[in-house]
């Protein structure tokens, strides 16, 4: 980002916008070095807030989402700024009792009950529509153990008696339509198992592997327009029924399947022009792993645009566990309007699928085309000091390549709005200790010291500090702490949560006094 202030001076950079211009296309992030000076400085800690699990701030900043703690009762906010007055000058005294308080930060519009007695809400799944002001969240029953294989059910995946998604109209907490999976099992933690793009939503039932593809009309209905998995085309059950094969019994692969072993016989026959070595050729890469390839389940998707779904094919046991790195997995891009296969690479060893990620990262990273912020994440592809970062962590990596590609590959399909678009996680404008503050949204362990938010164009100038936890630093260091932070995206703004084993959650609140 080149400097087109003269001075880091806030009145001065006022003058500079009022008489001068940025170059064409370069006005949002002009604005952004304002945040330079604009910087949450001011910390109430332990402010006296509800006992709720708060989750985030919607992209347009309109909205602070929380649940209750028995995970029945969704709560949404308002973000306000605070008002307040002083018999005497303020600058010489701490914010009156009055506006240390939660409320004077925010206002509750409602709150609704979701989940019924034997349901809770997923507290980790939130997506939201920013053109219609539409969240959309879920609840789900306990998770059995029970992993025997029903009819076209995956053995080794486990069952839920039943998950919900909702699509709620944040503006007053009308819930507009719902839709349910019975004896299904969806991945809802980070909403991994769920892809929001424009008004199209593809979940991903792992039990039953197929990929629902729902679209969100205006009106509020949560319409399915497709479903991938045993069949893709829409008229596949009924051609086959025609054709008396289900009735006879006959098994067939699935149509995602099919679809990928046939893409993998086609390019192990391309790789080799000799006909007479082309059979063991095949022999060697396509029929030895034949078994390997009719195993892969689907992990994970991602919308690339309104006709390409990304997809992750693993291992059952890759699918269900957390650590997915010690499993084979490979990444597809799939056509839904002709069903095919386009191309195919394996996250162990893809250089072409790396060098994609490096110099492309914001195919992969899809926001919302309205989306008034969500466009300005730093990644490697937008932003150079994010790239020397990556180049940095490669050239350490340089004897255990292969282990560095199949980690950085570990982060696709990108999971749906996981990142916060605060002009605090700009790259260009500020450095920071990523391992314990990031953009991406996930929980880290507590630090003792404050967090340092150093300027990028003055490297030895500490803009602001962040420090959850408690003021008085009297915490039990043998406790096992973690916090999450949750910044406004365009306000100096931010909470942070700490939460310890057996001991109340501590929520402090940052912002410029």
């Amino acid at each position: 980002m080149a400097t087109f202030f003269r001075s880091a001076n806030l009145a001065s950079r006022v003058f500079d916008r009022q008489f001068l211009s940025p170059r064409p296309g370069a006005t949002v992030n002009t604005v952004r070095q304002f945040y330079e000076n604009l910087v949450p400085s001011y910390t109430i800690c332990d402010i006296d807030c509800p006992d709720y699990s708060f989750r985030k701030f919607t992209d347009d900043g309109n909205y602070l989402v929380a649940f209750s703690r028995n995970h029945q009762d969704l709560i949404v906010y308002r973000p306000i700024w605070p008002t307040f007055s002083c018999n005497e000058l303020c600058d010489s005294h701490d914010l009156p009792p009055k506006a240390k308080k939660f409320d004077s930060f925010f206002k509750q519009l409602y709150s609704i009950s979701l989940a019924s007695s034997n349901e809770y809400i997923c507290k980790d799944f939130f997506l939201y529509m920013e053109r219609h002001q539409f969240g959309l969240f879920a609840t789900s029953t306990a998770q059995s153990n029970d992993t025997s294989a029903t009819e076209g059910a995956i053995h080794g995946v486990p069952s839920i008696e039943k998950i919900t998604f909702y699509l709620v109209r944040l503006d007053d907490g009308a819930i507009l339509d719902e839709k349910a999976f019975r004896n299904d099992f969806i991945n809802l933690a980070h909403s991994i198992g769920a892809y929001l793009y424009e008004d199209l939503l593809c979940i991903v039932s792992l039990r039953y592997q197929t990929i629902h593809v729902l679209q969100i009309r205006d009106s509020g209905n949560l319409v399915e327009v497709r479903k991938i998995g045993a069949f893709c085309q829409e008229d596949d059950e009924l051609f086959l029924h025609s054709h008396g094969q289900a009735a006879r019994g006959v098994s067939f692969l699935p149509g995602i399947k099919q679809r990928l072993l046939s893409f993998i016989f086609r390019k192990t026959w391309n790789e080799e022009s000799d006909q007479t070595l082309r059979v063991q050729h095949l022999k060697k890469k396509f029929y030895f792993h034949f078994q390997d390839y009719v195993d892969l389940i689907i992990w994970k998707v991602q919308f690339l645009d309104r006709h390409h779904l990304f997809i992750k094919f693993g291992s059952v046991d890759g699918g269900v566990s957390r650590s997915t790195e010690q499993n084979l997995a490979f990444f597809a891009v799939y056509n839904m309007e002709t069903t095919d296969i386009i191309s195919l690479y394996q996250q162990n060893s893809s250089e072409e699928l790396y060098s994609l990620f490096e110099y492309f990262y914001d195919h992969f990273h899809t926001n919302p085309q309205n989306s008034s912020h969500g466009n300005f994440i730093s990644s490697h592809s937008n932003n150079v000091h994010a790239l020397d970062q990556l180049r940095t962590i490669k050239n350490k990596a340089n004897s255990t390549s292969q282990q560095f590609v199949k980690k950085m590959m570990a982060s696709l399909p990108y999971t749906c709005q996981s990142q916060s678009p605060s002009p605090y996680f700009d790259l260009s404008l500020f450095r920071y200790d990523e391992k314990l503050i990031s953009a991406i949204d996930r929980h880290r362990h507590c630090t003792e010291h404050p967090i340092k938010f150093i300027s990028v164009k003055q490297p030895n100038v500490v803009k602001f500090k962040i420090k959850p936890g408690s003021d008085s630093g009297a915490s039990d260091s043998r406790a096992k702490r973690i916090s999450s932070f949750l910044f406004h995206p365009f306000f100096p703004l931010a909470l942070s949560i700490q939460q310890t084993y057996m001991q109340p959650t501590v929520v402090n609140l940052h912002f410029r006094r």
